[in-house]
């Protein structure tokens, strides 16, 4: 069958061109005889696999040496308890500035571990429309670091620039909009994302963290071994067998977003594509409606409700039909939401605008 318009909101689409060069090299990788799934870890082969990506994602974050680049597992969650685990130790407190689900999630495993403030932008209604302005992000000054989620995909909000945070180390959930447009590392000490969304299949979780902030976490004595940074950090991540197949369909996708101009030219391809939804949804004369103030739209994620439950059940259906698929909002707040990341395509966004206006036409 033809591939289809994916606004899977994750696991989500991979470039087309990564798929078919992963298909080509399935069974035979590198001249091994055996598909990298098959090559052991500590193979030469496999080692130089595991540098290159590291480098190159480091080349397209715009990251020194200073950074240290970590290939883990269980999901962008997981690093919910991990980073209170390794920070808030000895009476140590923290920040989150809590703008959808996933902070939510965040703070409620931190607070197992320390005392956490929260900076929130939930309305009375227990949803989110918005992004806080720098005035109203009053930080403790004795916070041991801020916690933020650059992208909401349930909500459909995104930072536009980062929270001002003065000397506190800035830490950043980036699993919905990394490498989605250009930005600057310099005012990071850990950002962290699940790959699958923008940066290839689900499994691996990668953390990027600064060699000074590392050296602030707790002993690894202190903790069990595959909970600690270090640990993970002072094996260049192969104290255990890592996620290979996913860290090399990693490494292609950064070759892709390399060949077709890096992080400058996808940020202006993905502004473009939201636009052009967003045009659809503010000329509808009402028939779609998108909460979310406009400064803080999202160009990854966009949310949208129609005049009726039976309406937005027949867009769903009617997608489908049409080849568009994962276009029903999270089960939590329901309406529509594409997810138009990296791998969907300015064709894919022209073909779901024009039949948001064919859909708008026989239901309005």
């Amino acid at each position: 069958m033809e591939r289809v318009v994916n606004f899977n909101a994750g696991p989500a689409a991979i470039p087309q061109e990564v798929l078919e060069e992963a298909r080509d090299e399935m069974l035979n990788w590198k001249s091994t005889g055996m598909s990298v799934m098959e090559v052991s870890h500590r193979s030469k082969e496999y080692e130089a696999l595991h540098n290159e990506t590291q480098e190159r994602f480091r080349r397209l974050a715009g990251m020194g040496r200073e950074w240290k680049i970590l290939f883990l597992t269980g999901g962008a969650s997981s690093q919910f308890f991990m980073l209170p685990m390794n920070y808030l130790y000895d009476g140590r407190k923290a920040s989150y500035i809590i703008t959808g689900s996933w902070s939510k999630a965040a703070v409620k495993e931190a607070r197992r571990f320390g005392v956490c403030t929260e900076i929130s932008s939930e309305n009375p209604k227990g949803g989110f429309t918005r992004i806080l302005k720098n005035s109203e992000v009053d930080i403790p000054v004795d916070s041991a670091y801020v916690h933020f989620t650059s992208n909401n995909t349930i909500f459909g909000t995104q930072w536009k620039t980062w929270p001002l945070v003065k000397d506190i180390p800035l830490i950043c959930d980036m699993s919905s909009d990394i490498f989605s447009r250009p930005f600057s590392a310099d005012g990071f000490s850990l950002i962290y994302a699940g790959a699958q969304k923008n940066l290839g299949p689900s499994g691996l979780t990668l953390v990027a963290l600064r060699e000074d902030f590392l050296e602030q976490a707790r002993k690894k004595e202190e903790l069990p071994t595959m909970l600690s940074y270090k640990v993970h950090a002072d094996h260049n991540s192969l104290y255990n067998t890592p996620p290979c197949f996913s860290i090399y369909m990693l490494d292609l996708t950064l070759r892709w977003l390399e060949k077709n101009g890096g992080l400058e030219a996808m940020g202006r391809i993905n502004e473009e594509k939201a636009a052009l939804v967003y045009q659809a949804i503010d000329s509808s004369a009402g028939f779609y409606r998108n909460p979310v103030e406009k400064e803080s739209r999202s160009s990854m994620n966009v949310v949208f409700r129609l005049p009726t439950p039976e309406a937005e059940e027949g867009f769903v259906k009617e997608a489908k039909a049409a080849g568009i698929i994962g276009v029903k909002g999270h089960r939590s707040v329901g309406g529509i939401r594409f997810s138009i990341y990296n791998a969907c395509t300015l064709v894919d966004v022209k073909t779901a605008v024009s039949f948001m206006e064919d859909f708008k036409k026989r239901w309005g």
